[in-house]
């Protein structure tokens, strides 16, 4: 987990990692657009980013016009002015207001579907669905135009077209995306078997999977998220509403991740072990990140070109184990320092590991099944996944301890080349393996992005 998690922001000395060029979103200091701009569908982005710039609009009052405090002027003004300044209804003619959190947007439309590449947010919501009994193609077709058409809106910033319940009536986008996938089974619930990508064949069996059924798998499969937990929950409750009687929920899962702008600079999100999480995470800036990541335009299936494939487990930590250990003790099940994420061959977060390196008494510096050292590309055949996970905390077991861990998330272009080789690696000797258990699992097809007009997964469904 430790190696290859994407960080909420990258350390000073090296660029993101696991976000687009220049960030996932942008702050704006003024108002926030209406909507969404027609053709904005470069990576979800207008070109060179990924957050609308659109001019104020004068005169206007509206959910998406609101007053900050995050960003460096929100910071400058302490408790007391952001409170002050939230709260207070801006004139009618004011058209520059501060920077926020709230203002950041993802383009909905785009090359890749949102969520992919955007930069890791504060709050998460997993969430699967299963068809209804005597659901088929057709409501299924009905059910992602809905969720597409509601995803849009939500991402930026608007109200829900369907009974919207307010809960995010005075927040603006907060960087929101929504992101849909299939399951194995969906397709022989629509008819479209044929349709099926052999990349979707159920992952194998672990030695160390503990894994619930009924929190596993699922024919469709949503992932939301955002720099606001109100925003984010509203939108689940969209999306869960939006299903009516097509689909019912089988699981669902909610995370957090560290808060933009929680720490003093930028620096590599920390997991729930307090391990510096994300260092060498691939970024889309290497030449090679589409090809590891995304499928080709001449992939096969054809309607998952520039899609992608996730990975979902639910993996809990063992932290009272884990937190009996000395730091030397955790830092040699990692293979990194706790404090700065270094190798334990010397250097820096962003220094290369020297494996071969060794000890005053002969012994490698680095241990054999240090996890860092294991989930190593290199060390696997050049296998790489996107890791874009968020930790979660469902309270206290009846033994007095915690439900906690991480809720993975990793993407791919071919699971059977990217998780299923380095899971198989770590299942034969990971050090970390003692202090975590795989409770649940998912695999599913993320289609690629739409254009304006369209909804996700149309190429499937009406191809």
């Amino acid at each position: 987990m430790a190696e290859q998690s994407i960080p909420e922001t990258s350390p000073p000395d090296a660029p993101a990692e696991g976000a687009p060029p220049q960030g996932g979103v942008s702050k704006k200091a003024t108002a926030a657009p209406k909507s969404t701009p027609k053709g904005a569908s470069s990576e979800n982005a207008p070109p060179k980013g990924a957050v609308s710039q659109k001019p104020p609009s004068k005169g206007v009052v509206s959910r998406r016009r609101l007053l900050g405090t995050a960003g460096a002027t929100g910071l400058a003004l302490g408790a007391a002015g952001g409170a002050a300044g939230y709260a207070a209804a801006p004139s009618a003619d004011r058209t520059a207001l501060l920077s926020s959190l709230g203002a950041d947007e993802v383009m909905f439309h785009g090359k890749h579907q949102p969520g992919i590449t955007t930069a890791l947010q504060a709050r998460g919501h997993l969430v699967a669905f299963d068809l209804a009994a005597g659901a088929g193609r057709k409501e299924a077709t009905a059910l992602l135009r809905r969720w597409s058409t509601t995803a849009q809106r939500l991402m930026a910033g608007e109200a829900s077209a369907n009974a919207d319940t307010d809960v995010a009536r005075d927040a603006g986008p907060s960087s929101l995306t929504v992101t849909f996938g299939f399951g194995h089974s969906f397709f022989a619930r629509t008819g479209l078997e044929k349709q099926r990508p052999i990349a979707l064949d159920p992952l194998p069996d672990f030695s160390s999977d503990h894994l619930d059924k009924a929190r596993s798998n699922g024919d469709l499969w949503v992932q939301i998220g955002s720099n606001d937990a109100l925003v984010a929950f509203h939108a689940l409750r969209a999306i869960q509403q939006d299903a009516g009687q097509a689909a019912k929920v089988r699981w669902q899962m909610n995370g957090f991740n560290r808060s933009p702008g929680a720490t003093s600079q930028p620096m590599t999100a920390r997991n729930l072990m307090g391990q510096i999480d994300g260092t060498r995470n691939p970024k889309p800036s290497e030449s090679d990140f589409d090809r590891r990541i995304f499928v080709p335009d001449a992939g096969d299936p054809s309607w998952m070109a520039d899609g992608s494939y996730a990975v979902v487990r639910r993996i809990r930590m063992l932290l009272d184990d884990w937190e009996q250990l000395s730091v030397k003790a955790q830092e040699d099940v990692i293979g990194r320092r706790k404090s700065t994420g270094a190798p334990l061959s010397g250097g820096t977060e962003t220094t290369a590991m020297d494996l071969e390196k060794t000890d005053a008494d002969g012994g490698l510096v680095v241990p054999i099944n240090a996890h860092s050292r294991i989930t190593r590309p290199d060390e696997n055949g050049g296998a790489a996944m996107l890791r874009r996970p968020f930790s979660f905390h469902d309270g206290i077991d009846a033994d007095g301890v915690p439900d906690a861990g991480l809720l993975f998330v990793c993407w791919q272009a071919d699971p059977l080349r990217g998780f299923v080789p380095v899971q198989r690696k770590l299942d034969r000797g990971d050090a970390l393996s003692t202090y975590i258990r795989h409770e649940s699992s998912g695999l599913f097809a993320v289609p690629g992005g739409t254009a304006e007009g369209e909804y996700v997964g149309q190429k499937l469904l009406e191809g």
